[in-house]
């Protein structure tokens, strides 16, 4: 389950919580542009995959190599420094910070990253236009729909260009139709970036946006039959 040309790959992953195992020997892989639906039921350990995966968390045993890096051999820093240049996040609640403007979220990573401001807000600016919400610019979390939210969201994790995004849920909290936006807007432009997308789901309409499924039971991760 590791061929060749390989953006993003674990290896014979082990994760246990005291007595609980979480991950029982389990494997992936990812190419650049491709999307994969990580899909099981709770409980299964399928977010626990993708933490492990992101650098967010360390397995027991096995190995994550992304590129030339084995994450599970790096350091806290150096694993944090390649989620803020190299990954992205949407997770199921959007996660935006409450006290900034949806064009300063976006921002954020930009500018996390050492960009000047105005290069920043300019940049983020263009993604909230492509994802629709440029006229929520000058709007706070608090005061835009959860539709609207969650485009933001996909806008500030793509908007440092990264080579892999992690989407844990991210439709989750919205009604179908927001849900199937925001599936169209995020894999319309991961792909067009060339950027792998790891989608944790348990929703087969939300599978269906993947080029191929693997299913997470009991700890051990499966391939299934392409999604697309």
């Amino acid at each position: 389950m590791t061929p060749a040309g390989s953006l993003l790959e674990a290896r014979a992953l082990h994760k246990a919580y005291g007595p609980t195992p979480a991950l029982d020997g389990a494997d992936f892989s990812i190419h650049p542009g491709e999307v994969v639906a990580v899909m099981g039921p709770s409980g299964s350990g399928k977010s626990t995959l993708l933490h492990c995966l992101a650098g967010i968390i360390r397995p027991d045993s096995g190995t994550v190599r992304y590129g030339t890096h084995t994450l599970t051999e790096l350091s806290d820093a150096r694993c944090s420094a390649l989620r803020r240049t190299d990954f992205g996040f949407v997770f199921q609640f959007g996660q935006l910070v409450p006290e900034l403007s949806a064009l300063e979220n976006v921002a954020l990573p930009l500018r996390l990253n050492g960009t000047k401001r105005k290069d920043a807000e300019r940049q983020a600016r263009d993604w909230l236009t492509r994802l629709e919400v440029d006229g929520v610019a000058a709007k706070r979390p608090g005061e835009i729909s959860g539709g609207q939210g969650q485009r933001v969201a996909v806008a500030r994790a793509l908007a440092a260009r990264p080579r892999v995004i992690f989407a844990d849920e991210p439709t989750g909290a919205l009604d179908s139709l927001n849900g199937e936006r925001v599936m169209g807007l995020l894999t319309d432009a991961a792909r067009d970036t060339e950027a792998a997308v790891v989608l944790v789901t348990h929703e087969s309409r939300v599978a269906a946006y993947a080029d191929r499924e693997v299913v997470v039971r009991d700890g051990i991760a499966r391939e299934t039959v392409g999604a697309a």
